[in-house]
């Protein structure tokens, strides 16, 4: 598969709000990914590494998991403003997208207060097609993978508190096309790319009892250097370029507070991720493009995206010894201001709701199934906005449906 430098520009490092697939587990995904303070099982090397340490110490945890996303159609009713002062109607509906992906957790049994664990999760994600020869210009084929492997080691300072360190490793590819011939410009372009790219994480956990349990974890800054190709057309003639470009993902902070009593867990998390370090788009080639093309495929251009909230509560009711129940609503902003959002990236601030259940199939096998809803709020975009892609209308019925099917197993 192949990774588009403009996805990167765009989407691929938008980990909240935008496409930011926070539910990497069976159960992140049933209680909307409130999952920071309060964790039981293999995923914790992904939420929270730090609790790690108050699982039971001579059982090792494994958790496997599928997640098969569905992303219906987005409509665009308004008009597509072009340079000078051209205004033409530009009503579309993006295509259909389906995606399936896995994801992998692991905890190690513990070595004295040392404990270890590893997971594999697909932490950002997206496609999107727009057929329409308006839409088409700007993002005909939308396409974004992503990998992060996270090994983390967690220490238990006491039977109450325990601290934990880990390693980012992110792969990412994708492509990107657009093609302008069908409006009267000339002008198409395919970019494909990759990169791989390291962070870190930080985590702590505190159960002071009574059913209390807290939790934070930072993620660290990644700076994306992406490499790739890029195929430039102008009239029909085309050169294929070596293009770069380095964007941030950006560092987020997520602190949690649970408590359970009798047959129930209901936790409260947010999170705080640091957007306003995108600033700026910009483009390098290893050799000049052509000057009518600058303009679309080579100018900077301003981001300013802001900071973002995301608001998350999941609720966990034990009905028997075997079966578990959980539901999860959030509420997660968007970081794009009107000025900058585009057509690969129609982002709003969006609704979360989530359901699902964990069966007891016997002392060593659990499995579950888990659904997410995820809405985003209708957005307009008017004149007073400035959109530095031309847009002046309303985005409306963005949406996303996960449906996670996953095994846990202690030995």
């Amino acid at each position: 598969m192949k990774r588009s430098i403009l996805v990167i520009c765009s989407s691929a490092v938008v980990i909240a709000g935008g496409y930011k697939i926070p539910e990497q587990s069976l159960e992140g995904m049933a209680l909307s990914a409130a999952r920071i303070a309060h964790g039981t099982g293999a995923d914790t090397a992904y939420y929270n590494p730090a609790n790690m340490a108050f699982l039971v110490p001579q059982l090792h945890f494994l958790e496997t998991d599928l997640t098969f996303v569905t992303l219906p159609k987005i409509d665009y009713d308004g008009m597509q403003i072009f340079p000078p002062a051209t205004i033409v109607p530009a009503d579309a509906k993006s295509e259909k997208e389906f995606a399936v992906f896995p994801t992998f957790h692991y905890v190690d049994r513990a070595h004295g207060k040392w404990r270890w664990g590893v997971s594999l999760t697909a932490p950002v994600g997206q496609t999107h097609r727009w057929h329409s020869p308006i839409q088409g210009a700007f993002a005909q084929k939308f396409y974004l993978m992503t990998a992060e492997l996270n090994p983390s080691l967690s220490y238990r300072l006491s039977d109450t508190l325990a601290i934990a360190a880990g390693l980012r490793l992110v792969y990412s590819e994708g492509e990107v096309d657009s093609d302008a011939n069908a409006i009267g410009v000339p002008i198409k372009r395919q970019m494909k790319g990759d990169t791989v790219e390291a962070g870190y994480n930080l985590a702590l956990a505190w159960h002071p009892g009574n059913g209390w349990e807290l939790g934070i974890t930072y993620r660290s800054k990644i700076d994306l250097a992406e490499k790739g190709t890029a195929n430039l057309y102008l009239g029909g003639a085309g050169n294929r370029y070596s293009a770069r470009v380095t964007v941030p993902m950006p560092a987020a902070l997520d602190i949690g507070i649970a408590k359970s009593f009798d047959n129930w867990t209901v936790e409260l998390d947010y999170e705080r991720t640091f957007w306003s370090s995108y600033k700026t788009l910009d483009f390098r080639y290893d050799t000049p493009i052509p000057p009518a093309l600058v303009p679309y495929f080579d100018d900077p251009k301003p981001k300013n995206w802001r900071d973002t909230n995301t608001y998350r509560l999941g609720i966990t009711y034990r009905y028997s010894d075997r079966l578990t129940l959980m539901g999860g609503l959030a509420y997660d902003e968007t970081p794009v201001p009107a000025h900058s959002l585009s057509y690969e990236l129609p982002d709003a601030d969006a609704w979360i709701v989530s359901a699902g259940f964990r069966w007891k199939q016997n002392d060593h096998l659990h499995w579950g199934v888990a659904l997410l809803y995820d809405h985003k709020k209708k957005r307009t975009i008017t004149l007073q906005d400035r959109n530095e892609y031309g847009i002046d209308g309303t985005f409306k019925h963005e949406q996303a449906i996960l449906v996670t099917a996953g095994f846990e197993y202690t030995f």
